[in-house]
């Protein structure tokens, strides 16, 4: 990692998170989805954007295969590049939050450490994690992108699930049951968080 440059000095912004809160009308956080591969990251992720859009509220979704199409196309999958992967996810997210938005990830992000360095990037309450929970015999039945199958005949190393560990959340703000519930009824179960949390209004 580069030494941190002396000559760098921080500046603080005349216009604060709060005032960008207060303009946007609703609180601002991070929704960590988090599981593994076909659990559903990414589904539950867009249509809970959707819902919170038809709220009027300011979002971002930032997904694990379009992230690594511009900022993170430089990294792999080793275990040092999922970490600056989830790195730099986590300080983009920070962005959004102080800029008032909702911001939405979809990552595996298969490590508890990682995990924690992207929550301490924000302040208590800001950063939701949600266990996308799936077994893994499940997520590779489902197999949406044909991930499992090349894995399993080892073109392609590092796989979380299969030769690559998952972490699961210890501690997680939220635990959705892809299996048992339909997408709505998961959709539910987020916006429902987020009303309790104050987050956003339970009105419209």
């Amino acid at each position: 990692m580069a030494e941190h440059n002396q000559n760098i000095v921080w500046h603080t912004a005349a216009v604060t998170k709060e005032d960008r809160r207060k303009l946007n009308g609703h609180g601002s956080a991070v929704l960590w989805f988090t599981g593994l591969s076909g659990a559903g990251k990414s589904t539950l992720a867009n249509a809970v954007e959707q819902r919170l859009y038809e709220r009027n509220l300011r979002t971002y979704l930032l997904d694990g295969d379009n992230i690594r199409h511009g900022i993170n196309r430089d990294l792999g999958f080793s275990p040092e590049d999922r970490t600056e992967n989830i790195r730099r996810i986590g300080e983009v997210a920070k962005l959004f939050v102080d800029a008032g938005a909702i911001v939405l990830t979809a990552f595996i992000s298969p490590y508890l450490a990682d995990r924690a360095l992207a929550r301490q990037l924000v302040e208590e309450g800001e950063f939701i994690e949600i266990y996308v929970r799936c077994a893994l015999e499940e997520c590779e039945a489902r197999d949406p992108k044909g991930l499992y199958k090349k894995a399993r005949a080892g073109e392609i190393p590092e796989f979380t699930g299969i030769s690559s560990p998952y972490e699961e959340p210890d501690q997680p703000e939220l635990i959705v049951e892809t299996t048992g519930q339909t997408l709505e009824q998961s959709v539910d179960q987020v916006i429902a968080y987020l009303e309790r949390s104050g987050v956003i209004s339970t009105t419209y």
